[in-house]
């Protein structure tokens, strides 16, 4: 038993029956179990019981044994001073404050089914995928389950963006960029992409599109990468970086890409040059973005990027490849990028001027085919259904938000797996 578990059954109600009796044998009546503080002070607040025919209203302090009353120190704390009920799992030892006070003690040892214990130990202590693997079934998935994370994912990132929107005076087209890019960088370079990207006033980027040289001088040569030329094109960008720098009054900072770990489609080089792509061929891209109505249209922004043309034979500048190939965006980074930058976005413009946006932007999620990655595997070997991305992105948020942190009590399904052991 922690404390957290008394906690968490006194909340929901979770015991074999309500005949509560204090230590002394008198019938207790919980009239209001209370609300749960999270906050310091005592566990459950404006609690109200009836005990002697005598009313009490008050605040609830909840411990696994009698005694940590006394080594948590709570004797004497004005924060504890309104108790009118100490409730235990085992009492250990008689507290004559309380005695003095005539506050009751309700031991919960005996109304608590052995069950939930049980099971509550065995998903701490299992070393599974997920703590409840070995008796996890997708029957105890509540309804919504999938829906409700999705947008408790969504409201975290729009939290994110608009931070990102007061430091930039509302401009969502530079906020659209910055995160693009910190997509366009992957694991290995999000950040480093997202630097440049920020290092750049996004009104240049509106004033050099129409020129996809000029965008990939300026993202190359904020990456440090034209200082030593190897051949005649890098020999242009260097040239037309320079030129950019001082027309700009561009500051002189570099933010070094990285390429180790990368497959070498996903070469910094490669990606870069086709966030340039994207910002010359899209010059009203935010616009297109935000107005897109379903998945189709967004497929059809990304469909068609590519690296400029001196990438079909190079991964690297100077180095020429054997293989000759034009370098388009995959549908599986396509749907990336729509995942994590572009659904996030449009819930957060839209979701103050349209009531209707939660159902439009799930909808989207429900028209994406599932991701195909480690943890989306896993769920699968536990004959999870997943049809979309709907399902998978609930289910990574799930797995790295209540699973890996073994938060069961926090969790709807631990709670149902939890909650029936007591109905059975």
């Amino acid at each position: 038993m922690t404390e957290k578990l008394l906690q968490y059954l006194w909340n929901f109600k979770v015991f074999k029956n309500f005949d509560f009796k204090d230590i002394e044998g008198n019938s207790v009546e919980i009239i209001h179990f209370g609300k749960w503080n999270t906050n310091a002070g005592p566990d459950f607040l404006l609690a109200s019981i009836k005990i002697n025919n005598l009313i009490l209203s008050g605040n609830i302090e909840l411990h696994v044994k009698s005694s940590d009353w006394i080594f948590h120190n709570h004797s004497g704390d004005p924060n504890y001073q309104n108790i009118i009920l100490h409730v235990v799992f085992q009492n250990d030892i008689v507290i004559e404050e309380f005695n003095d006070k005539k506050i009751p003690t309700l031991e919960l040892k005996n109304y608590i089914d052995e069950n939930i214990l049980w099971k509550y130990e065995k998903l701490i202590k299992e070393n599974q995928f997920i703590p409840c693997e070995s008796i996890f079934d997708q029957r105890n998935v509540p309804l919504h389950f999938h829906e409700e994370n999705v947008l408790r994912k969504l409201n975290e990132k729009s939290e994110e963006l608009e931070y990102a929107l007061q430091q930039s005076k509302n401009n969502f087209e530079a906020i659209l960029f910055h995160s693009l890019a910190y997509s366009f960088g992957l694991k290995v370079n999000a950040y480093i992409f997202r630097q440049i990207a920020e290092s750049i006033d996004y009104s240049v980027i509106n004033k050099i599109r129409q020129n996809p040289t000029h965008l990939e001088a300026l993202f190359f040569g904020i990456s440090g990468w034209l200082e030593d030329t190897e051949d005649e094109q890098m020999e242009i960008w260097k040239r037309e970086f320079q030129f950019i720098k001082v027309k700009y009054r561009i500051l002189d900072m570099r933010f070094p890409p990285k390429f180790l770990r990368l497959r070498p489609p996903n070469f910094p080089t490669i990606r870069l040059s086709q966030l340039a792509d994207l910002y010359h061929r899209h010059q009203n891209l935010f616009s297109k973005v935000i107005h897109s109505k379903n998945s189709k249209d967004l497929f059809d922004i990304f469909k068609n990027v590519q690296a400029s043309g001196y990438w079909n034979t190079h991964f690297k500048f100077g180095k020429i490849s054997s293989v000759n190939k034009v370098k388009t965006l995959s549908n599986d980074f396509i749907e990336l990028i729509i995942l994590n930058t572009i659904l996030p976005l449009k819930y957060t413009y839209h979701k103050y001027h349209n009531e209707e946006i939660t159902d439009d932007i799930l909808k989207f999620y429900t028209e994406i085919a599932p991701e195909k990655n480690t943890i989306i595997k896993s769920w699968k070997n536990l004959n999870m259904k997943i049809t979309s991305s709907l399902e998978t992105q609930s289910l990574i948020y799930h797995f790295k938000n209540s699973c890996e942190e073994k938060n069961c009590l926090n969790c709807s399904i631990g709670f149902k797996l939890l909650k029936d052991s007591s109905d059975a």
